[in-house]
């Protein structure tokens, strides 16, 4: 029971949602990077919303299956087809021995995710199946996988009864909300304007430690630097020359530049999905206003869980 790898793609990972508690010992939780599709992924092929699923950047690959199973594809739509038949996302799709599922480049964001009943039989690091590439730990031997690689999943069994989303799914990554950061105060209200009235640029330097940007410069006030704190996944961090850095699920677990935000739990997802050259505004919003949008992300979740046939 495996999935040939005839092709990785750019860069596939196993990912789950990621193993925290251990930041002490200077290891970040990775995770899905959009582990708001990795979980209805999940929930449509009958897993546990954690299972792990393989995580696909830009360009996916080409898998064969050698048995009877279901799958699924969620995050940004990339061109895929099954043995040269278009496939749907967010749909649970039946899978023959032997047929090929070919994912070809995005048409829309960064990443897309196989979800497949039963799982991917990987062991746990940590209490993970995640990929940590900055360590080569976890995942399949540490790694993305490549050519010639067999991943085992497991029985084809559910752990829930498959859910079905009858509404489309998308995701504007225009914007980017965020609360003020640990050091907001060492920016001045000019600098508070630049960063929500302009538009910044995703680089070409991206990857799951952080996004870097370009865009207006944002200059603290402050003459002293920082001393080496912790960092959590979507704090904005404002380097030397004023581009927001925005630090992500594979990012070191300390630093010194100083955060002037973050970006809120509900649209971490969307960082997840940009892609470079994409274009995007940071948007103020209050704490209240922030936990609102998460417990309306997980409530969505929750009613297709409480709701499946």
């Amino acid at each position: 029971m495996s999935l040939a790898v005839i092709d990785g793609g750019l860069q596939t990972t196993v990912q789950d949602l990621g193993r925290n508690g251990f930041a002490h010992l200077g290891i970040s939780a990775s995770g899905a990077a959009d582990s708001f599709s990795l979980r209805l992924g999940n929930l449509l092929v009958g897993n546990a919303e954690g299972e792990a699923g393989l995580e696909m950047t830009l360009i996916g690959g080409k898998y064969q299956f050698n048995r009877d199973t279901f799958v699924s594809l969620t995050g940004s739509y990339f061109l895929i087809d099954l043995d040269g038949e278009d496939l749907p996302f967010y749909e649970n799709i039946h899978v023959e021995r032997g047929q090929i599922i070919n994912i070809g480049p995005s048409r829309d964001g960064a990443r897309c995710y196989l979800t497949v009943q039963g799982g991917f039989d990987i062991g746990l690091v940590l209490g993970s199946k995640s990929t940590h590439l900055m360590t080569n730990m976890g995942g399949f031997e540490g790694r993305p996988i490549k050519k010639g690689d067999e991943i085992k999943f497991g029985d084809a069994r559910q752990e829930m009864e498959p859910v079905r989303i009858k509404q489309a799914i998308e995701m504007d990554c225009s914007t980017l909300r965020i609360t003020k950061g640990i050091q907001h105060d060492w920016f001045d209200p000019d600098a508070w304007k630049l960063l929500q009235n302009n538009k910044f640029t995703v680089s070409h330097t991206f990857d799951r430690m952080g996004v870097r940007t370009a865009g207006q410069s944002i200059k603290t006030i402050q003459d002293t630097e920082v001393l080496t704190e912790g960092i959590p996944a979507g704090a904005v961090q404002i380097p030397g020359n004023g581009q927001p850095i925005i630090s992500f699920v594979d990012h070191q677990t300390t630093g010194g530049y100083p955060k002037i935000a973050n970006v809120i739990t509900a649209d971490l997802c969307k960082v997840g999905q940009l892609m470079p050259q994409d274009e995007f505004q940071f948007q103020l919003v209050s704490m209240a206003e922030a936990e609102s949008l998460r417990l309306a992300q997980e409530s969505f979740i929750n009613d297709l869980k409480y709701s499946a046939p």
